[in-house]
């Protein structure tokens, strides 16, 4: 059966501009057939009229954590909490809404937002002190309790900090509240997961997808996944008759023991499940690796110390990372590393290279996730690469970004997120989200992209504007680079004949009404394999 889209304003995200738009597209099951005009089209068996609506390519966010966002959004927000008592008020009223919890879980708060941007278990003790509290920071890197999550993790005075992270302290070693990148994972983290059941994983994951197709994502990259989340995605698929209503490619976390051996072991399990039969609903492609913390914490690895004079060692040394880059690479998995400041994207570039030497010259496609501050040359050097700069306009947003310029409070700060190096090197550029460090929804993303403005607070002025990009320039990153990202670029993320019919359609068109527009268009309905998943 052939059903022909027409009267449309269709954003093919074709590379070539004389390609970019038509006004008509054709779905053969769950394939378009044809993009062109209507009196060209095929004859078709049904005839969908758009009312000339704006259509775009399936928009893939290529970062982002599946389960933890579906668990953010019920979760108590707290990005907008711009002061303790703002933060104390949620708490007790989270508190006083749910009597009877056992916990109380939240999420989004900022460094700036508490009091020398060093948070207690006293402060949260003030407002709710009965039951554990864990908080998860902004950008998901630190994790701030009160002290009765203290008491049931068992951290003491006594407790070693983990490989790769730190228990905040007091000057008698007392801890006070607040667990830094791995001690966020391994106590914080780690309790939540012991303590959450399957159904409440199910939930979850039903949020997540509910929330992507409703902001017009039809495939995402997740860039955390575990036994868990395949569990969790697994039963979803399995509920549906083997489908899933959006893509899902994951790339496998692989933690530093501070061991070779177990360190390969977690390669091995990423390399047999990426070997296990796939479809394109569900697949592993690849690991992740997070080689440094942030800058907003200060736990971002740089080559110069930060503006008070500290600076922080990488998760992963040189000596444990490059045994594991260069067996994922000889297994044929996609390589991902979160590396945020300069000093990690070299050792990220440099375990890449010594996999190249050590595996010999074929094609491959790995990653570096984020790149908020790299040095100058970086681009240049990716695009020799062949290395994917995966990058999150929504961590740039003017509103959030005021601590981050502090932190490193000099120069440096005018390199923040150059998107456009990426482009003028010839770097893959791929968009996303990284929710739920940050919203997920997709056209703000891109309003950040293309304006470096805040969708969170539009009153606040943008940011470095000369970084800014062209809306379709925003859009094709967000599209089919982002596909192409984990290797689907061939097959999805533009609207081309012989391509996946992923495709959205909007309310209004922003490239008539402005980027500014973005932040009130809405999804209308999202199209996933030619089956329309989400209507409005």
């Amino acid at each position: 059966m052939i059903t022909l889209y027409a009267n449309a304003r269709v954003f093919t995200a074709d590379p070539d501009p004389h390609r970019a738009w038509a006004e008509s597209f054709a779905v053969r099951d769950d394939t378009i057939v044809f993009v062109g005009d209507r009196d060209q089209a095929p004859d078709a068996d049904a005839t969908v009229d758009l009312q000339g609506r704006l259509v775009l390519p399936g928009i893939t966010d290529a970062h982002t954590h599946l389960l933890m966002m579906g668990a953010a959004l019920g979760q108590v927000p707290l990005t907008d909490a711009r002061s303790l008592d703002e933060i104390q008020a949620r708490l007790r009223r989270a508190r006083e809404e749910n009597p009877d919890a056992v916990v109380l879980r939240g999420r989004g708060w900022l460094f700036d937002s508490v009091p020398g941007g060093a948070p207690t278990a006293a402060m949260i003790d003030a407002a709710v002190p009965d039951i554990p509290v864990y908080l998860d920071a902004n950008d998901y890197h630190s994790c701030w309790v009160n002290s009765a999550a203290l008491a049931e993790l068992g951290i003491t005075r006594d407790t070693a900090d983990p490989i790769g992270g730190s228990i905040a302290r007091d000057e008698h070693g007392e801890a006070t509240g607040l667990l830094y990148e791995t001690a966020a994972v391994q106590y914080a983290w780690a309790q939540r997961d012991a303590a959450t059941t399957d159904d409440a994983r199910d939930a979850d994951v039903e949020r997540a997808i509910d929330a992507y197709l409703a902001s017009g994502v039809t495939g995402v990259v997740d860039m955390a996944f575990d036994e868990h989340g395949l569990a969790a995605f697994e039963r979803a698929r399995v509920r549906r008759g083997g489908e899933l209503p959006i893509r899902v490619a994951a790339h496998w976390l692989i933690t530093n023991t501070g061991d070779d051996a177990a360190n390969l072991a977690q390669v091995a399990r990423a390399a047999e499940l990426a070997g296990a039969e796939s479809t394109p609903w569900l697949r592993v492609v690849g690991i992740k690796l997070i080689l440094d913390g942030t800058i907003d914490a200060c736990t971002a690895a740089l080559r110069h110390p930060y503006a008070d004079g500290t600076n922080a060692d990488p998760i992963w040394p040189r000596e444990r990372l490059e045994p594991v880059v260069a067996a994922a690479d000889a297994a044929g998995l996609q390589v991902a590393q979160h590396a945020i400041g300069d000093f990690a994207v070299d050792l990220a570039l440099a375990a890449i290279e010594h996999a190249i030497d050590v595996n010999g010259e074929r094609e491959r496609r790995h990653r570096i996730e984020h790149l908020e501050y790299a040095a100058p040359g970086t681009a240049e050097r990716m695009a020799r690469l062949g290395v994917t700069a995966s990058m999150q306009p929504v961590h740039a947003d003017p509103a959030i970004f005021a601590n981050w310029a502090e932190m490193l409070g000099d120069h440096r700060v005018e390199r923040a997120f150059p998107w456009p190096e990426y482009e003028e090197a010839g770097a893959l550029l791929a968009f996303s989200t990284d929710a739920p460090t940050a919203p997920h929804a997709a056209l703000a993303n891109l309003y950040v992209a293309s304006t470096r403005a805040s969708a969170l607070d539009p009153s606040v002025p943008a940011t470095h504007p000369q970084y800014a990009l062209p809306l379709d320039r925003a859009l094709g990153h967000a599209t089919r680079d982002a596909a192409a990202s984990v290797g689907d670029g061939d097959w999805r993320g533009r609207i081309a004949p012989g391509f996946a019919a992923d495709v959205v359609v909007l309310d209004a068109d922003p490239f008539e009404g402005g980027p500014r527009s973005l932040l009130e268009t809405r999804v209308v309905e999202t199209i996933v394999a030619g089956r329309s998943r989400h209507r409005r």
